[in-house]
């Protein structure tokens, strides 16, 4: 295989990638990095605005993005969602389910126990992370089976492989995305196309605003110690950087992960492979 064969193996020039939660830390990095690579890039969010800022930057620096206002729970808004893009890049290629996030209310404490925890804080919690992958995936993969080819990468979490203490709702909700990821890669290349490919990324522990409160002081932005616990359990001794996700999420939405389908690729410094002693 000669270089230029292999470059062509990562090469996403043109390709249409829509992003969920494109609006934030981690989903943001990743569409500007695909946009490096040529992709053209629709950033998805609830929040207008962070979409925009996203978008705004890829543009500036040479990209082709748009900003998409996108309530995932809202199957109606990801239909009109999805038609703007259409109206725009005229198709999609790549989905990336990145919308997600815990709350406080749904995080035990001293002050919240497991028994008190409120019914609808660990609901919006779990609906946000699972139900917001499952129907963009319905919306999105009906017009990749249609096409028969398509990407769809969800973001999974660490928690789904061992769950973390304080946060069940969350934890319980990676662990169905995880499943569901699997599942849908099966599905979609049995009932579909084997060209339709499903997978995600499980990152550990990147500071993000979903999970600061637990990790820093918000007074001192010294670690918790629970964050320090973290840093230990770390062989690589840090926590991720968003440009951590990069290499992984090129490889899994390029043709170089061509036999790749129903995988959740950790991406935590060593974190799940370290028995703490």
């Amino acid at each position: 295989m000669t270089t230029p064969d292999i470059q062509r193996l990562f090469d996403l020039e043109g390709k249409v990638v829509a992003a969920t939660g494109g609006g934030g830390v981690l989903v943001g990095e990743m569409c500007r990095g695909l946009a490096r690579l040529g992709a053209r890039v629709a950033v998805l969010d609830i929040f207008e605005q962070a979409a925009q800022r996203v978008a705004d930057e890829i543009n500036e620096a040479g990209g082709e993005a748009i900003a998409v206002q996108m309530d995932v729970l809202d199957k109606a808004s990801i239909e009109a969602g999805l038609k703007s893009i259409l109206d725009r890049f005229e198709t999609v290629d790549i989905l990336i389910n990145g919308a997600g996030g815990n709350k406080k209310q749904a995080t035990t404490s001293p002050e919240l126990s497991f028994f008190d925890l409120p019914e609808d804080a660990f609901q919006w919690v779990f609906n946000l992370n699972f139900i917001g992958t499952l129907l963009p995936s319905q919306v999105f993969g009906k017009l990749m089976a249609e096409k028969g080819e398509g990407i769809i990468l969800n973001i999974s979490s660490m928690n789904a492989f061992r769950p973390l203490t304080r946060i069940p709702a969350y934890s319980a909700a990676k662990a169905a995305v995880s499943n569901f990821t699997q599942w849908l890669a099966v599905h979609l290349a049995q009932e579909y196309s084997p060209h339709i490919r499903v997978n995600a990324l499980a990152p550990g522990f990147f500071l993000t605003e979903q999970n600061r409160f637990l990790l820093t002081d918000e007074a001192t932005g010294e670690l918790t110690p629970r964050g320090k616990t973290i840093i230990d359990h770390t062989p690589m001794g840090r926590f991720g950087a968003p440009s951590d996700l990069l290499g992984a999420t090129i490889w899994l939405l390029s043709p170089a992960s061509a036999f790749v389908t129903g995988v959740v690729v950790p991406i935590d410094g060593g974190f799940s492979a370290f028995s703490g002693v």
